[in-house]
């Protein structure tokens, strides 16, 4: 059921494109600038650290070609900066450099500029830079993260659950402490096989390049995730022993080993992510592992408690609730303390709250936590209850073990036709009100279920998208900051021959010049669907130019090129023909702007 809200969330409520944290602070030469000169380096500095791709340099020369320079370097001030040699004896002109690099938090962030040696050229190249986001990878990388989080809270809170609130058949967690291992170690190897390509903005059927993925290993988001892997293998062990165990208590040594466990895989998010650069790293990544544990301890053992009243609450002692309800008390004061911090560092300022994508968010996430705790204290309420109920029915049976025998005989008269006798007093009972307490707690656990699942989610957008703060200092930077043009996607719905879907098709950048395309089949369900043949062709009615032939191939999965070359700008026709069987195809036509 968990699983099923979070896909819900994602289907419906998804964050849309994660941005990366890392912002363009300065170029050198500046954007836009006319040197005397030609320069030998082009460097770039960031707002926080970034990792180097073996194409994360681009630069066109005034005629169109694109210049041999060296591999990609950090400069003199350090990880926060990119460089790159230029060849001796530039031409004059205006030179093109579009550059791509990925953020500290492992989001990949691209952009462009210009600068001119001698004097400006009469028109300036638009450079084929490649997809800045491709969605399929995008989305199927997204995924990924989202069950992962899922996961880790799952295997960490259900462990703890089973080991501090000593719950009786514990087997009924079984399953869900092996859902979430098995969860985590599918979704670490799903996002360490398609790092390469949403790094590099290319399409899925990247991720089976050998090289590329032997270049992900050497970066510190694989590294992170190769570590993860190591500590799941580990973890292994540790489960089959809980789960062997049965209802007695693991030993302080597998208890410590446990909590080893959980502290190394918490840190494998924040050494990956935004905590391990900008100010305070010890703090921030000390704060960061503290939240994903009291996150995991909370929302896992909310998971774990709420499945056991739903297969046996009659035979869920109060003492075991009343143990997680301290264990969830002191997991909420560090989530907002942790989160306190966080925010401060994220967003620097009070004008970011109502000025950025990130303040937005970090407040619709406050309101979710305002929720949270409100059916928290709810459940704390219920809690209550259950266990002033199950004190009193224990005084009550301690009462009737210390009645003497005889005199209970005493009141049942033996003899026949005599007085009446006094009635036998009933067996002791917990009354009618534990039941309705339970179901009480059990409604109360699921609205903190819900409302958690969209915390969760709510961490994860915010994981990915530019802080106040860097938000600020990129805004400090000028017009030297700017990126990349979005590019264009266009849906084109068709329906032929039984068939029926749309074609995703994206240009990048959208502009005059070399355009790289992504065409996609996606079948009526929202699954990715193939065809025997898709061509794209496009036209300029008011030019009277056209058709051009995209020349799109297969590349297994999609259909692209590189090639595209529109020469001028305006409302463009673009026909799609898609053949679905050897007789059935339909051609449908939209309009695409191309901005010169």
């Amino acid at each position: 059921m968990l699983l099923g809200t979070v896909l819900v969330l994602l289907l419906f409520g998804g964050a849309g494109a994660a941005s990366a944290h890392a912002a363009l602070r300065s170029t050198d030469p500046g954007d836009g600038t006319v040197l005397k000169s030609a320069p030998r380096d082009i460097t770039l500095t960031f707002t926080e650290s970034v990792g180097l791709l073996d194409d994360s340099f681009r630069v066109l020369a005034p005629d169109g070609k694109r210049l041999k320079v060296t591999d990609a370097g950090h400069g003199p001030g350090g990880s926060d900066t990119a460089r790159v040699s230029l060849p001796a004896d530039l031409a004059q002109g205006t030179y093109t450099v579009a550059w791509r690099v990925v953020s500290a938090d492992s989001h990949p962030v691209s952009g462009a500029f210009t600068f001119s040696v001698g004097k400006p050229s009469p028109a300036t190249v638009i450079p084929d830079t490649g997809p800045t986001e491709d969605p399929a990878t995008e989305s199927l990388f997204n995924m990924g993260r989202y069950l992962a989080y899922l996961a880790v809270a799952l295997l960490i809170g259900t462990a703890v659950f089973r080991t501090a609130c000593r719950p009786p058949e514990p087997f009924r967690l079984n399953r869900l402490l092996w859902a979430g291992w098995g969860t985590l170690l599918g979704s670490t190897v799903f996002l360490l096989v398609l790092r390469a390509p949403y790094e590099s903005g290319a399409g899925p059927t990247a991720a089976f390049s050998l090289k590329a993925f032997e270049r992900t290993l050497g970066t510190r988001p694989g590294e992170a995730l190769l570590v993860r892997l190591a500590l799941l293998l580990v973890a292994w062990f540790f489960v089959v022993r809980l789960l062997r165990l049965g209802e007695e208590r693991l030993s302080r040594a597998w208890q410590a080993a446990g909590g080893a466990l959980a502290v190394g895989l918490a840190l494998t998010w924040a050494a990956a992510e935004h905590a391990s650069a900008g100010i305070q790293v010890p703090v921030a990544m000390t704060s960061a592992v503290l939240h994903v544990l009291a996150m995991s301890v909370w929302l896992g053992g909310l998971a774990a408690l709420l499945t056991l009243l739903h297969r046996a609450p009659s035979q869920l002692p109060a003492a075991v609730v009343a143990r997680f309800s301290r264990l969830a008390f002191a997991s909420v004061t560090v989530l907002v303390a942790t989160g306190v911090y966080q925010s401060w560092r994220g967003l620097g300022s009070w004008e970011a709250v109502t000025g950025t994508t990130y303040g937005h968010l970090l407040v619709l996430k406050l309101l979710a936590v305002t929720l949270l705790l409100a059916a928290a204290r709810l459940s704390r309420q219920w809690t209550g209850r259950l266990v002033t109920v199950a004190a009193k029915t224990e005084s009550k049976s301690a009462v009737r073990e210390k009645v003497p025998e005889p005199a209970v005989r005493e009141r049942v008269p033996e003899r026949v036709g005599g007085p009446p006798s006094a009635p036998e007093p009933a067996p002791v009972t917990a009354g009618p009100a534990a039941p309705a307490y339970r179901h009480g707690l059990r409604r109360s656990v699921l609205a903190e279920v819900a409302v958690g699942v969209v915390v969760l989610v709510l961490s994860t957008v915010l994981s990915g998208t530019l802080p106040g703060r860097a938000q600020a200092d990129a805004a400090e930077a000028g017009p030297a900051t700017g990126g990349l043009p979005a590019a264009s996607v266009t849906d084109v719905p068709f329906a032929v021959g039984g068939a029926t879907g749309k074609v995703q098709i994206t240009l990048d950048p959208g502009r005059t010049g070399d355009n790289s395309v992504q065409a996609i089949v996606y079948a009526a369900d929202g699954g990715l669907a193939t065809v025997p043949e898709l061509r794209l062709s496009f036209t300029l009615p008011a030019k009277e130019i056209g058709p051009i032939d995209a020349g799109l191939k297969n590349k297994g999965g999609y259909w692209g090129t590189n090639d595209l070359t529109l020469p001028l700008a305006g409302d463009w026709r673009m026909k799609a023909t898609i053949r679905v069987s050897d007789v059935d195809q339909i051609s449908v036509t939209k309009t695409v702007r191309i901005v010169g």
